[in-house]
């Protein structure tokens, strides 16, 4: 195994413990040491568990009406997502851990890797660096992490699985500084789909030839796995050796497709309630796209039936609009989404989902202007744009928009047991009563 010292890379991932659940108890201590899990959209299915809950046996996206009866049992809380407050504290991580490196991938809402070249001289050892960032992120934000190293993201991912299953670690692992003896007999322990990047269908093919642990995918000879899965799988076995073959993303990559989309509250069946969803569906795709300085030259507007009530009808449509020209311009999205959406709208159908799709997405500098008048793309509009989304961003979505949202919403999104947003809404901010 090629050395630490040979390459010059160390990588660390600073993961937090079971997010959602952990964000809620910084704010609300009485969650502590009970059985917590976190809803999806409309209060549907289990997508954060606390230990607890792992505990009982409840599995990862588990419906919540089948739990409802465990719930009573165990007096487990249930609380719906609350996307503003954990943007906010992911926000917050991240800012503590570019106090420790300036060179941070964000791999997740939860997860960030970090580049540690260079920084061995200003530690006692890696490992009291992630103690440090352990200590810096609970006395801080209230947030328990766990962190693993290593050279390679690969191996800093896997360091970090071992953290996080081994207590005796105490909540750092770092592979970057044991002796190939200590790796070994860590790889030989853990099954082969742990790795980063082996999902279900090569697990199995793995498992087939005989590939059951770590130890086994990292010692298979490279030209073996690249004949049988590929370059991406030579390319994690190398990983899995200590050689870095996975740069540090420090800027992710425009996104060349951007859907915004959700299941309703409630079934809806008239038009003008689809179309105040869809409406709010192109706002929010437009956000995005300028956020990542991208224009787009057509959106397709879809919307669907529950395809699980069997005894209602069933249909779904959907429709491409092409753009006259490029454009980030939300007015133009929706007015196009909106053209679609009265083209595919069928009466006496009770509907779950709507959405939309921005296609042909390109950089906005890059993009050459048509001879013809532009709609939504001029000099006017970008200003425009420009002025909306800081207005938005300082006041609150939908703030300055381009369509009247009605009230009450019935394509609103349900979620009956949401915490306060504590960090982003002056009147949910809690309140200290000093005796």
């Amino acid at each position: 195994m090629e050395s630490t010292s040979a390459q010059g890379q160390v990588f660390a991932l600073v993961d937090v413990y079971n997010f959602y659940v952990s964000c809620e108890r910084v704010f609300n201590p009485a969650l502590e040491n009970r059985p917590v899990v976190v809803l999806s959209n409309n209060d549907g299915c289990a997508i954060a568990r606390s230990n607890e809950v792992k505990a009982l046996g409840v599995k990862m996206g588990m419906p919540w009406f089948q739990l409802e009866a465990l719930a009573r049992q165990h007096n487990i809380a249930a609380l719906s997502s609350n996307y503003a407050l954990y943007a906010e504290m992911s926000n917050r991580v991240v800012s503590i851990l570019r106090g420790y490196s300036p060179d941070v991938e964000v791999y997740s809402i939860d997860e960030s890797f970090l580049d540690l070249g260079g920084l061995e001289k200003l530690w006692p050892s890696f490992t009291a660096l992630g103690q440090s960032i352990r200590q810096r992120m609970r006395q801080w934000i209230g947030l328990p992490v766990c962190v693993g190293i290593g050279p390679s993201k690969t191996l800093a991912k896997f360091a970090n699985h071992i953290a996080k299953k081994n207590p005796g670690f105490n909540g750092v692992c770092d592979l970057a500084s044991m002796d190939e003896a200590q790796r070994t007999e860590l790889m030989a322990g853990i099954q082969v789909g742990e790795v980063w990047g082996v999902g279900g269908r090569i697990n199995s093919h793995l498992q087939a030839a005989g590939i059951r642990t770590v130890k086994d995918l990292r010692d298979t000879p490279p030209a073996w796995l690249r004949s049988r899965f590929g370059v991406v799988m030579e390319r994690t076995g190398a990983e899995l050796r200590g050689i870095s073959c996975l740069a540090l993303e420090e800027v992710a990559p425009p996104k060349k497709e951007i859907v915004s989309s959700r299941s309703f509250g409630q079934l809806v069946h008239d038009l003008q309630s689809l179309s105040e969803a869809v409406a709010n569906h192109a706002s929010s795709a437009g956000e995005k796209l300028r956020a990542q300085g991208s224009v787009c030259n057509a959106i397709q507007a879809f919307i669907q039936t529950n395809r699980f009530r069997e005894q209602d009808p069933q249909y779904g449509g959907s429709i491409v609009i092409p753009l006259p020209n490029t454009s980030a311009d939300t007015r133009l999205l929706v007015r196009a989404a909106l053209f679609g959406l009265k083209r595919i709208f069928r009466p006496g159908f009770a509907y779950k989902k709507s959405g939309v799709m921005l296609m042909g997405i390109n950089n906005a500098q890059t993009t050459q202007g048509s001879l013809l008048l532009e709609h939504g793309a001029d000099e006017r509009s970008q200003r425009l744009m420009k002025a909306m989304d800081a207005l938005n961003s300082r006041y609150g979505r939908n703030t300055v928009s381009v369509f009247t949202p009605s009230s009450p919403k019935p394509w609103a999104m349900r979620r009956e047991a949401m915490s306060p947003c504590y960090t982003t809404r002056w009147s949910d901010v809690p309140v200290a009563y000093a005796r």
